[in-house]
């Protein structure tokens, strides 16, 4: 976050001492016929075509980029420095000695496992030390989820009953407890999870002895980090779709249930979420064209008249035109994050940090195309239809350049509703919060089940990180064309970095977490 400030901070000081000033002495000068509001005094707006005071904006343009682009350099090299550093000092791990191989072709005369130790052996004969196949766990995996919640309803029932011994607890065995004969709670729950534990005792033996659970990848480990390193940076075999090596994610980074996905499924998952990915992101413009019709007055007085003396009101009429496309496109947001997590999911991505980096770079792609581009567009292109079809073709590009500050408002109202509120809801982590009582009031029945209720989650790199550079680009994009923008850029990034420093120290206070055992490896 600092160095956003150090970036926004300059840049807002010279907009304001130079082009502000440069704005407010063209008020007289003869304008378009395009609708301006009193805002666009303090943008590129005010400059009339032919005016001697543009050669300002265009200077201060390459001023910024300029000055954006040094800093990006020097901070960048602090950053790598940083890394060196961080690499040269960190302590030995499994991940850096061990390397994921997938799609190891099939051989009639040996099993995965010979092979991928043969393989080695040959080719890495001087640092290559074990390797782990992978099984097809998910289903084992699944029957030891069901016993845990067994055993949780077993905990509460004993529980229940220990509080008060006059009356056994009992439920129904039917649909969600309402049907079915009535059974002694204690003795169902022990009794099913006796039947799931010889369940999964039969399928822990049927995936080690059945070659068909045997998926054609394993971790491979090295001796040394440089083994380790040449294995997973360089092609393995002739065939370019053989023995593709990558580094292993951390232990605990791994997201178990992908491994199990066959390799050549994964291309065709990943068309069919790019292809859906486009229809979510181009159709999504039919809600952000609502949403920025509920700035324009005038058209919610044509679509529904009965509501014009009540629109008129001084206080409605600033908050319809102020914050409530803000607020609406805000809402249409919510669910979008979970979304993008569950095609990344579908794609087979095999560490929690890749889904949260191909979700986070989908939704910042999406942001701008839709917040960024669609709010543009659809604000400013819809409201100066009347001028589009009463002019040129060759004369729409320059409308909608002149047009693009007037949106300036629009993006103001929402850095102050998902910036600045947002930011503030980050401290008070208000959804976790909310989620907790939530699963406070319907779910937990144990305390286990108010220990991992109260579980905060992470700060959210796929939805924080996509902001920020939203942001960055608004300012950027903003810093000449309307530098009225710039204070309030400046301002959230000031909040961001008081709260997410706060976050990351808070974080960084806890105890790291235990290492679990897992199921698919």
């Amino acid at each position: 976050m600092d160095l956003w400030l150090k970036i926004f901070v300059p840049i807002a000081f010279l907009a304001f001492t130079i082009l502000v000033p440069v704005n407010w002495t063209n008020t007289t000068l003869e304008r378009s016929n395009l609708t301006y509001s009193d805002l666009d005094k303090l943008s590129i707006s005010n400059i009339p075509s032919g005016s001697h005071r543009f050669w300002t904006h265009l200077v201060m343009a390459y001023a910024f980029t300029f000055w954006t682009c040094y800093v990006l350099k020097k901070e960048y090299e602090i950053v790598a420095k940083m890394r060196l550093h961080f690499l040269a000092s960190e302590k030995r791990r499994p991940d850096q000695f061990t390397v994921l191989v997938r799609n190891v072709p099939p051989d009639a005369d040996e099993s995965v496992s010979e092979l991928v130790e043969h393989f080695f052996l040959v080719n890495h004969p001087n640092d290559y030390l074990t390797y782990q196949v992978v099984y097809n766990a998910n289903q084992l995996s699944n029957l030891v989820n069901e016993k845990k919640k067994m055993k949780n309803w077993l905990d509460y029932y004993q529980i229940k009953y220990s509080r008060n011994k006059s009356r056994k607890p009992s439920l129904k065995t039917g649909f969600l407890g309402l049907l079915g004969t009535r059974v002694d709670a204690v003795d169902h729950y022990t009794s099913e999870i006796e039947r799931l534990s010889r369940k999964i005792s039969l399928e822990r033996d049927d995936i080690v002895n059945n070659p068909k659970s045997i998926m054609p990848a394993a971790f491979v480990s090295f001796k040394t980090r440089w083994g380790a390193a040449v294995c997973a940076q360089t092609q393995q075999s002739r065939n370019p779709t053989m023995w593709l090596t990558e580094w292993a994610p951390e232990p605990r980074d791994i997201y178990w249930d992908n491994l199990a996905i066959p390799f050549v499924s994964l291309t065709l998952r990943r068309l069919v979420i790019a292809v859906a990915f486009f229809f979510l992101t181009f159709f999504f413009m039919v809600p952000i064209a609502f949403v920025q019709s509920l700035a324009n007055i005038e058209g919610i007085e044509k679509a529904f008249p009965f509501l014009k003396p009540i629109i008129e009101m001084k206080v409605i009429k600033s908050f319809i035109q102020g914050f409530l496309p803000g607020i609406a496109l805000k809402i249409f947001l919510i669910f979008l994050p979970s979304i993008l997590m569950l095609m990344s999911k579908f794609e087979g991505f095999i560490s929690l940090s890749g889904l949260e980096r191909r979700s986070a770079a989908r939704y910042y792609i999406f942001q701008f195309i839709n917040v960024f581009l669609g709010s543009i567009i659809t604000g400013t292109a819809f409201q100066q239809l009347d001028n589009f079809i009463h002019q040129s073709a060759t004369e729409i590009p320059k409308t909608i350049g002149v047009s693009i500050p007037m949106k300036a408002t629009f993006f103001i109202t929402y850095i102050m509703v998902d910036g600045w509120a947002g930011v503030a809801g980050e401290i008070l982590r208000l959804k976790p919060l909310l989620i907790y009582h939530l699963k406070i009031f319907f779910l937990v029945k144990t305390e286990k089940d108010k220990d991992e209720a109260m579980d905060p989650g992470t700060l959210g790199f796929n939805t924080g990180e996509p902001q920020i550079q939203l942001y960055f680009l608004l300012g950027l994009v903003y810093a000449v064309v309307s530098p009225i923008l710039l204070p309030f850029i400046i301002v959230f990034f000031a909040l961001a970095f008081v709260v997410y420093r706060h976050q990351v120290k808070k974080a960084e206070s806890q105890p790291e977490l235990s290492f679990k055992p897992q199921l698919c490896a």
